[in-house]
Order: structure tokens, then sequence, then C-alpha cells
């Protein structure tokens, strides 16, 4: 039997995930070079200091640019539910226990995956406007030098988080086998879907079976 498969995100989408991957890097390794002495060498990969300096609020903000198209194109699905309570009060025995079957069922993204997409959403605010308030070339020379330290210390910490949930988001991916696919493929098998996403695939098959019978009409 043919092995069903069932989109989950459109070209667009992922080639838009995957400039929020690159760009991120580019502006968190640069960051990095300019962060602490010990990560100064990163800074040959940029083309020495000064151009470090200069690319990295670039890379920055076009972190920020892609990131609004995803937040856009997900946040309706990123609101909280009740059930997203529930499926978080529950997370203990996944975490410990692996017993997905213990947990409650879940839409297109359930609230780990949410709480990850407002996490991103929130840092990249954070990062935006402090980032803005201490960058030299531009804004920095009318801001008070306190605000800017205070504002440089909000940015290391907007970025210490955002990486952190950075890497959970792509464990998590690792981890739930058949979940890369659906950021390299763009979709994911019936079965994956009705595992670990049953009232998203319940909509999906309900949404087929209605084009399926206007097709016949």
């Amino acid at each position: 039997m043919k092995k069903l498969y069932i989109q989950r995100y459109t070209d667009n989408q992922r080639i838009n995930h995957w400039l929020v991957v690159v760009l991120f890097g580019l502006a968190g390794f640069s960051g990095l070079a300019l962060f602490h002495p010990n990560l100064f060498f990163l800074t040959q990969f940029f083309g020495g200091p000064q151009w470090t300096r200069i690319v990295h609020p670039y890379f920055g903000v076009a972190v920020f640019l892609m990131f609004l198209l995803m937040f856009v194109a997900f946040v309706g699905k990123n609101l909280w539910r009740r059930e997203d309570t529930q499926w978080l009060n529950a997370a203990p025995k996944l975490v410990l226990h692996a017993d997905e079957a213990a947990m409650p069922p879940a839409h297109k993204y359930n609230a780990g995956q949410k709480l990850v997409f407002w996490s991103m959403t929130v840092c990249l605010l954070v990062l935006l406007v402090t980032g803005v308030l201490f960058w030299q070339a531009w804004f920095a020379s009318s801001v008070p030098i306190g605000l800017q330290r205070v504002a440089v210390v909000l940015h290391a910490l907007a970025a210490f988080i955002m990486s952190l949930t950075a890497v959970v988001h792509i464990y998590a991916a690792i981890w739930v086998k058949g979940t890369l696919r659906a950021m390299t493929q763009g979709n994911v098998s019936a079965g994956w879907a009705k595992h670990h996403h049953v009232l998203w695939y319940r909509d999906k098959m309900e949404a087929a079976r209605r084009d399926v019978q206007a097709e016949r009409l």
C-alpha cells in the first residue's frame, strides 16, 4: 500500500524558515565574535573585526524581517488554547518517561512548539529594540550611555535565551522521528500526523474528504 503524506509547509514557508536559520547563524556567530575575547577569532569569517561590527546588526535586522514573515504566516496556529495548558501540564510524563500516549491531543502545534514560537518572537523584539539603542553607525550617538549599557545586557540575555530555544527546537526536531521531513520536503506521513498532532490530522482528513465530494458533484 502506498504511504500517504500530508502537506505541512509550502515551498515558500520552508524557504523562509531556512533563510531565518542561515541569517540567525550569521548574526549569532558574528555577535559571539564581538561578545568575548576568546571568541574574537570568529571575526576572520566575516572579513575581520571592522567588517564584523558592520555586518552584525544588518544580519540581525534581516533575521527579524524574515521571522516577521513567519510570524504573519503562523501566528494564527500558535495562539494559546485550553488544551495547550493541559498538554503542558502533562509534559513531564513525556520528558521523563517518553509516554506520548498519555499526552492530550494536539492541533498543528503542541504547547511546546508554541512556547518556542513565542519565545523566539519576544527575544527577537528585544534584540531589535536593544540593538538599535547601541547601533553606533546610526542611533547610538543620540542615546544616553547608561541606557546603552542596559541595552547591551538585555541584548546579550535575549540572545542567550533565543540560542537555548533554538537548541531545544533542533533537538526536538531530531528526537521526534519524521519531523525533519516537514522542513526538508514539506510533508509528513499520515501516521506521523495522527500520532503527534491528531486534531490537525483530523482537520486535514476532513478537508480532503470535502474536496473529494466537491469533485464528484
